[in-house]
């Protein structure tokens, strides 16, 4: 098995690599710590994502005909990987290129593609995620929110949590109840719904991880025009699936763990921790870790490249991803001491924004039962 990069990708990489030492302004590190949510960072990413799209890196790995290169998955990959490292300049239209725009190539009308795709491959679009809600968590098929149909409208009532983005958010890729009758994976279907619509309120739930991260949304007879279905009405279920196989593997988040573990090591020889055998066994266990993510990231993005169904491979991956944040952010706790705890800490940032990576596009528990099911065929009780 060839694990090296071709000499044309390592080319890309030191060519965006520089971009980003020549494009990222001086400030970068204090918009960035609190994370994709923040505004500054929202209204930036705007800026950022066009001059991405100018150089044609940003949907790169998109078919040209949709505003992309036809770029292998592993260009998309080492974007991936760098913004990560530097603290996610796309800011939440990295949902956009990873999952949003090709869930919406599959499934959609040839008028949202032609609406939608040319606003995501030009970086100038936010979008959020209407997923999770108050009485169903993780278990995203419990959802109670109806998009009941009235002639050319769904009228949509209910809520949704833990919405990240929505605050800057211009479309919500909503996910509710078409069929008040059905239960579990039945009568779902998906709306790309405009955040303009008369209806809808936004309030932000204060957290550790940062401003504007999470959030509420009430929708109060929203009328959303049929034409923003995405997919057959009541067969919703296979286009969230599908999206969320994209989901999964789209934060390259073993990067920034990796970049995270390489400081930690760096300021444990200062403090002269490294004499400490079990810094050192916890160093390597963590740097094991975040090999063992990014090989089965990898795992999913050959897959990709070689036009496969997506398998439960993504949910493996994802996995041994918040395995990785989850070590590496526990050990620079143990590094910094309680200095890790004090607000601006290199640490407490880590583990701040690491908190996330465990429940984000459903918790490591409900991706293990799925990895049982799907990957090990176990049988269900």
């Amino acid at each position: 098995m060839e694990f090296s990069w071709l000499e044309a990708d390592l080319t890309f990489r030191r060519e965006l690599i520089d971009f980003l030492q020549r494009t990222l302004p001086e400030e970068w590190d204090e918009m960035a710590k609190d994370g994709p949510g923040g505004d500054a960072q929202a209204t930036y990413s705007r800026e950022f994502c066009a001059a991405l799209a100018e150089h044609g890196w940003l949907t790169q790995h998109w078919p040209k005909e949709y505003g992309g290169k036809d770029a292998t998955p592993w260009r998309h990959a080492i974007v991936g990987e760098e913004m990560w490292k530097v603290g996610e300049p796309r800011g939440a239209q990295y949902m956009n290129v990873n999952w949003v725009g090709p869930t919406i190539m599959k499934y959609g009308t040839e008028e949202q593609k032609a609406l939608h795709l040319p606003l995501i491959s030009s970086g100038n679009v936010l979008w959020c995620q209407g997923f999770s809600e108050p009485e169903a968590g993780s278990d995203l098929v419990a959802l109670r929110t109806l998009a009941l149909r009235e002639g050319d409208h769904y009228v949509v009532n209910g809520s949704k949590i833990w919405t990240s983005y929505v605050n800057h958010a211009d479309y919500c890729f909503l996910v509710a109840r078409s069929d008040p009758e059905s239960k579990r994976h039945q009568g779902i279907t998906v709306l790309l719904l405009p955040m303009d619509l008369d209806g809808i309120e936004v309030r932000e739930i204060p957290s550790v991880v940062g401003e504007r991260y999470f959030h509420e949304v009430f929708f109060t007879d929203v009328r959303v025009p049929v034409s923003c279905r995405l997919g057959p009405e009541n067969a919703g279920w296979d286009v969230v699936t599908y999206s969320l196989a994209y989901e999964r593997v789209g934060a390259a988040r073993y990067a920034r763990a990796v970049l995270t573990l390489d400081a930690l090591a760096e300021h444990a020889r200062e403090r002269g921790l490294l004499e400490d055998p079990t810094v050192l066994e916890r160093l390597s266990e963590a740097r094991e870790v975040c090999e063992m993510a990014r090989l089965l990231t990898y795992r999913v993005i050959d897959l990709r490249a070689k036009d496969s169904s997506p398998t439960a491979d993504t949910n493996v991956a994802r996995v041994a991803g918040t395995m990785a944040e989850r070590a590496v952010s526990e050990l620079a706790l143990a590094v910094f001491g309680t200095d890790a705890l004090v607000y601006g800490n290199f640490g407490e940032s880590y583990f701040r924004m690491a908190m996330t990576a465990g429940v984000a596009t459903g918790t490591t528990e409900v991706n293990l039962n799925l990895v049982a099911s799907r990957f090990l065929g176990l049988p269900r009780e």
